[in-house]
């Protein structure tokens, strides 16, 4: 598994660690914390490699006798995107081809990428579904996850191997370190008075439980037998930012004064409106656990827990 120190590799390690699988996990812990596999570390059945994506022949030799590739590992940086170009195109698409060859390497068939929604950039169908036509991309991220998915797509055609494609929204649990919600804690830990506020706070997110994301990952792989599958990955339902600090504050029993900077969108490639069609993986048997509010709370829970995590960030 590449990135499994991440948030949800790390999930993802323990719930397959928890099933008696064999789990080689490979990171270069740009952001994955050692922390998260303090559980996995203990388990005879899990190898750690330190290493990089970008080092193909590491990446080669570390997949000798894996029959499986999860690739969870990837630059998520969508806000910062256009401050490093190259990043995204090094960190995600490269390193997709990376991981490819070291599987044609060692004649590995079958592996379960994780995209993304940014890939539908400014949709013009709600929900959207698998097969709406792709606009415009808008962010950098997204590019360079759709990059990604032709490749697998073209390796899948050109070597006989078989992949599993997962559009997420954004993802919320145990382990987040990286979005609104620990941006928001932080700032309200620092100053409860005001909470500043990228773009209006009308823009329209949808979100999911880290474990609900891996209960649909893990079933897709046991029941789906396409050459390419692919499945959005989200709930039926989206909130506003302002639904979500609304929840957030009153988790924490404030009442900051908000300050917008305003617009539609609070940075380059912020979609104003992300709601997923996810009828494909629903047709299996999924259904999340936990709505957007609850997700949202455990989030909160988490960070309260872990308070340094938040100020890793700051």
């Amino acid at each position: 598994m590449t990135g499994c120190a991440g948030f949800i590799g790390s999930n993802l390690t323990d719930r397959l660690l928890g099933a008696h699988h064999q789990v080689v996990g490979y990171d270069n812990f740009s952001t994955g914390r050692a922390a998260f596999l303090e559980g996995a570390s203990r388990s005879e059945h899990f190898t750690l490699i330190n290493g990089d994506l970008l080092d193909a022949q590491e990446l080669t030799e570390a997949m000798a006798g894996c029959q499986f590739v999860f690739h969870l590992a990837a630059n998520a940086d969508v806000r910062f995107g256009t401050d490093h170009p190259r990043k995204d195109l090094e960190q995600n698409t490269i390193a997709t081809m990376n991981v490819l060859e070291a599987m044609r390497s060692n004649r590995i068939r079958d592996i379960a990428f994780a995209s993304t929604g940014s890939i539908y950039g400014e949709a013009v169908t709600f929900p959207t579904p698998e097969s709406a036509p792709l606009p415009i991309q808008t962010s950098l991220y997204g590019a360079s996850k759709i990059a990604a998915e032709g490749f697998i797509e073209a390796y899948c055609e050109g070597f006989g191997m078989r992949a599993f494609i997962f559009r997420f929204v954004s993802i919320l649990g145990e382990r987040y370190t990286h979005g609104h919600v620990v941006d928001f804690y932080r700032q309200l830990r620092v100053h409860p008075e005001y909470l500043q506020v990228l773009g209006n706070g009308t823009q329209r997110k949808s979100y999911l439980y880290v474990q609900d994301c891996l209960d649909a990952m893990l079933l897709a792989v046991q029941s789906a037998s396409g050459k390419v599958n692919i499945f959005n990955l989200g709930t039926d339902e989206y909130c506003e930012v302002n639904d979500s600090i609304g929840w957030i504050c009153g988790h924490l029993g404030v009442k900051p004064e908000l300050r917008y900077s305003g617009g539609d969108q609070g940075w380059i490639g912020d979609n104003p409106f992300i709601f997923l069609d996810c009828a494909a993986i629903r047709s299996l048997g999924w259904q999340p656990k936990l709505s957007i509010q609850q997700s949202v709370i455990r989030t909160m829970e988490f960070l309260e827990k872990n308070p340094a995590i938040a100020e890793a960030v700051a």
